[in-house]
């Protein structure tokens, strides 16, 4: 059995979504986007976790609380687990059954699926003890190097649908291009739209005067 290990922090989430979704819209938000990966990781016959900073219920997933940072965090985790274990990001809504099986079906010894802009998304070890995790910076470097000094093979994932976490204004535009789970329905009854501005493709929400 793969364990499934979301992060996830319940309050004041997404704050570089302010300017568009005041904090109570963004806990919302961070919740449907949570939702789609649960459901997902489900789908593909894990064992889901949320790996939370306080007590948390998603259907579909048990909660563990811990109190600490995230790399403290997963990296206590990963010491405690024998089985293999798949660290998955809440916010890339857009991840499919398909991505997860992908990634779950590697021979290599771990597969790292690489973010925007250096960092990591999603991460598959089989054997967790020998991996330490390192988020925040150039993470993608960082995990390739961890996996490298480890001896472990790596198996890199370029997929555009896990590679697209949700962080600022310009990315809700992928969610209501690409997206049909529950973040996509829950921007929409925000009153956010598609918007084409001098060629370029953004977002609209309803009860702002202006394009975002």
């Amino acid at each position: 059995m793969v364990i499934a290990v979301i992060p996830f922090r319940p309050e004041n989430p997404k704050t570089r979504l302010s300017c568009v979704l005041d904090q109570a819209e963004r806990e919302k938000f961070a919740l449907m986007m949570l939702r789609d990966v649960v459901e997902k990781t489900t789908l593909a016959g894990c064992s889901t976790i949320l790996l939370s900073t306080e007590k948390y219920h998603v259907d579909g997933a048990s909660t563990v609380v811990k109190e600490l940072g995230l790399n403290e965090a997963l990296n206590e985790f990963l010491s405690e687990t024998d089985e293999p274990i798949l660290i998955i990001m809440s916010d890339i809504p857009l991840v499919t059954l398909e991505n997860i099986e992908s990634i779950l079906s590697v021979e290599s010894d771990c597969a790292i699926v690489p973010g925007r802009g250096g960092g990591t998304n999603t991460i598959f070890i089989k054997e967790p003890s020998r991996f330490r995790v390192d988020f925040y910076g150039a993470s993608f470097l960082d995990h390739m190097n961890i996996a490298k000094e480890a001896g472990l093979s790596v198996e890199v994932i370029d997929t555009f649908r896990m590679s697209t976490d949700i962080d600022e204004k310009e990315d809700l535009v992928e969610i209501l291009l690409h997206g049909n789970g529950e973040s996509r329905r829950y921007l929409e009854s925000l009153g956010f739209t598609i918007s084409v501005n001098k060629g370029r493709v953004g977002v609209h929400r309803d009860s702002h005067e202006e394009a975002l």
